[in-house]
């Protein structure tokens, strides 16, 4: 018997955006996708009746902008957070639960970016959610945040020193891009061309040259965390009733 798994909503800030590898690996274990772009209008469920989880993706944008559609995403954490649902913020999205929770979202003193691949180290609790982590990992911003009230330091970094973290058990923030593809890299890197002028941020070169030997170890890194921030019980419990 075939057991249908309740859709993961995908919220995406730009009409070209994509899920990349973690819309892949999720739809390759059997989730369908609701896909909302709230900048263009989309709305958002007032509750997670009907979706497993929910993950806002990145963008150009500042989790402190002013913008309607910022707010009112910012605003919505609060559903899944009182739900108790799977909640994952990437790159913006760890910045806009960074700002629910009270968490002051700035930029650098120095102006620094991180654009490219940078070291990153876990902590203890980190390494409880899955391990090893990879060396070095993907970004693309210049504003980081503060490790919220009551959250789990996951993972640290040099410029920007919270680069993840976990809150209430459920909801997970990334600052950095599991996401990313080779096309998404080769995108980004021309239409965001002017990033890679900025403080830190690395040569265009350099992300391809470092994707090639950092990209292994995150791959497998991705496909841990996924499991576990799904919840491992859950899923053997669905293949057990399946069975």
């Amino acid at each position: 018997m075939t057991v249908m798994l309740e859709p993961i909503l995908i919220v995406m800030h730009q009409e070209t955006s994509s899920p990349g590898r973690v819309g892949l690996a999720l739809k390759t274990g059997g989730f369908p996708l609701d896909m909302r772009r709230p900048s263009l209008g989309d709305p958002l469920p007032p509750t997670m009746d009907e979706h497993a989880a929910a993950i806002i993706f990145g963008g150009p944008m500042s989790a402190n902008d002013s913008d309607d559609f910022i707010r009112r995403e910012i605003d919505w954490i609060g559903v899944p957070l009182r739900a108790k649902k799977p909640f994952l913020g990437i790159c913006l999205g760890a910045q806009m639960l960074a700002h629910h929770l009270g968490s002051r979202v700035y930029r650098h003193p120095d102006g620094h970016a991180e654009v490219g691949y940078y070291p990153i180290r876990p902590t203890a609790c980190g390494r409880e959610v899955c391990d090893p982590w990879p060396e070095q990992v993907y970004q693309w911003h210049r504003e980081g945040f503060d490790l919220p009230l009551g959250a789990d330091l996951l993972a640290e970094g040099d410029s920007f020193p919270v680069q993840a973290f976990r809150f209430g058990g459920a909801a997970f923030a990334l600052q950095f891009h599991p996401d990313v593809t080779h096309a998404m890299m080769c995108r980004w890197t021309v239409r965001g061309h002017e990033r890679m002028l900025l403080p830190n941020a690395k040569p265009r070169t350099a992300h391809f040259a470092d994707r090639a030997v950092y990209d292994p170890a995150g791959r497998a890194w991705l496909a841990a965390f996924l499991n576990h921030w799904l919840g491992k019980p859950a899923a053997a419990e669905r293949q057990a009733s399946a069975g």
